[in-house]
């Protein structure tokens, strides 16, 4: 048994109907080069000689009555490879496109909590490319729940089920699996009493479930009343801060790498991902402009960090920090705008000072972040208020050279991140193969319009490589000022502390 960390079991908490929490990647392959079709027959065999690299693929949730404590992590007796695959045939005169929106419907739906939490669609029959015939194609569409991984050890997971010769290998038998016994309720419950008496929140956060039902209207009553804090909500109200429904887009684009590191030594001491985030704020700004909306103050990203140990044998399992960046949308010029992103994410405070993400949930029960969520959708907290932040932004490094499939070479890959109530886009940059994707994960009710990101991404890209050459080389050398704290966990940590003491001296008198 392997217990899920408060981290890991937010997100379980967090799901909803209209937010499921699983991690979602298209990963187009070209198959003109083998001499016959792969079967969906062939791909079972290979991904059933693989499961033992990636154990969690056998692995489901055994929950703790009455929520004593966090779920664990345990071997699926009933564990079937067929109940986590799926195979769709699209017409031969299928493009990319309907790929995409099927791979939207798919990516919509949650996956079943009674198995592993993982699910692949095995898709062919549609041609790759622009050409009149095009190249036989064939996909994966792969949901890993964000209980069980994070974006980067996403990316780990599938580099190993992949391979890197444009051989077929030939496929091994499975290696003999035989799953440990279930642990009985009792041993179940005797170990969550002892996490109860270890962690006295534990207590704390199962007598807020058993009141909830009761409390929750004095609880909104109170919250009304309360002056959200700054800096923590003190980001501008924003079109993408909506109440999001179950509906989703992806939406894509490709640019050189070699482009975005021109621009880096273009502007001196910068980041590849300052140059990253810069493009997703040049992107944004245009998109707001046609829109419409006010562009006077800075959009706010949050942006995960791994903290991953490049030691660490487990690779599964959520290990991030997180981080408040002003994107400084308000700044007219690309060029001295990733200038300012650098200052704000990286000279300000550093990356490495950043807190790291289960440090805020060891304070805060998942449970009691799960309640806080709900009320925040209830409330329309980020209607009324400001809020915390406008779009989480991750760029995930991938692999620099090919990867293939029993022979089929994995020539693209999309990415799809989770939607949270009032959070209608999420920016995911994975690079792969000299290429940088930026994958746009929309509710298309909330942001409109959404396929003009791409358009306004290679528009961007191009603005700031037109800035960069203009820029007054003397102008790398004027420091500048930090305009406002960055680290959403010392944020949030101070908040919670003043409310600990609030709440302590209320018990006092």
């Amino acid at each position: 048994m392997r217990q899920l960390s408060e981290l890991d079991a937010s997100f379980l908490y967090l799901e909803s109907a209209n937010a499921p929490m699983h991690i979602g990647s298209i990963y187009l392959f070209d198959a003109s080069e083998r001499d016959t079709p792969l079967a969906f027959s062939t791909f079972v065999a290979y991904l059933r000689s693989r499961l033992h690299v990636v154990p969690v693929f056998r692995q489901r949730l055994k929950e703790i009555p009455l929520r004593l404590g966090r779920p664990y992590w345990i071997d699926d007796p009933d564990f079937s490879i067929e109940r986590h695959l799926a195979y769709v045939s699209l017409g031969e005169n299928s493009r990319e496109a309907s790929l995409m929106t099927l791979a939207s419907r798919i990516l919509e739906e949650p996956l079943k909590r009674d198995r592993p939490l993982w699910h692949i669609t095995f898709v062919d029959g549609f041609r790759l490319g622009g050409e009149k015939e095009g190249k036989a194609g064939l996909a994966l569409i792969v949901k890993l729940h964000h209980a069980a991984i994070d974006a980067f050890s996403g990316e780990e997971i599938m580099g190993k089920l992949l391979e890197y010769t444009p051989e077929p290998q030939l496929i091994s038998s499975p290696r003999p699996w035989q799953p440990r016994p279930e642990p009985s309720e009792g041993r179940v419950m005797i170990r969550a009493g002892a996490n109860i008496l270890r962690t006295p929140w534990r207590f704390a956060s199962l007598a807020v479930d058993a009141a909830e039902a009761t409390t929750r209207g004095l609880i909104q009553k109170q919250l009304r009343k309360i002056r959200l804090p700054f800096p923590l909500f003190s980001a501008p109200h924003s079109p993408f801060n909506q109440q999001i429904t179950a509906n989703r887009q992806i939406v894509s684009a490709k640019v050189e790498l070699s482009r975005l590191k021109a621009i880096k030594a273009a502007l001196g001491d910068v980041t590849l991902n300052d140059v990253v985030l810069g493009l997703c704020a040049e992107t944004l700004r245009r998109y707001l402009g046609d829109q419409g909306a006010d562009a006077g103050q800075s959009l706010i990203a949050m942006t995960p960090i791994s903290v991953r140990s490049s030691t660490l044998r487990r690779t599964t399992g959520n290990q991030m920090s997180a981080m408040l960046l002003d994107l400084a949308t308000n700044e007219p010029d690309p060029a001295r705008r990733i200038r300012r992103i650098h200052w704000n994410a990286v000279a300000s405070e550093p990356y490495r000072e950043a807190i790291a993400a289960d440090r805020l949930t060891e304070l805060l029960p998942s449970s009691m972040l799960a309640l806080s969520a709900r009320l925040y959708s209830e409330l329309q907290i980020a209607q009324r208020y400001r809020p915390a932040f406008n779009l989480p932004i991750t760029n995930v490094p991938g692999p620099q050279i090919p990867l293939y499939l029993q022979g089929a070479k994995l020539v693209q890959q999309y990415n799809a991140a989770p939607l949270f109530d009032s959070m209608g886009l999420v920016i995911v940059a994975v690079s792969y193969q000299g290429d940088l994707t930026l994958n746009f994960t929309i509710c298309p009710d909330v942001v409109p319009q959404g396929d003009s990101l791409r358009n306004h991404a290679c528009d961007s890209l191009a603005a700031i490589e037109g800035a960069a050459g203009e820029l007054d080389p003397e102008e790398m050398h004027i420091p500048l000022t930090e305009t406002r704290r960055q680290s959403l966990a010392y944020t949030a940590m101070g908040l919670l502390e003043s409310g600990l003491k609030r709440l302590v001296g209320r018990f006092r008198r």
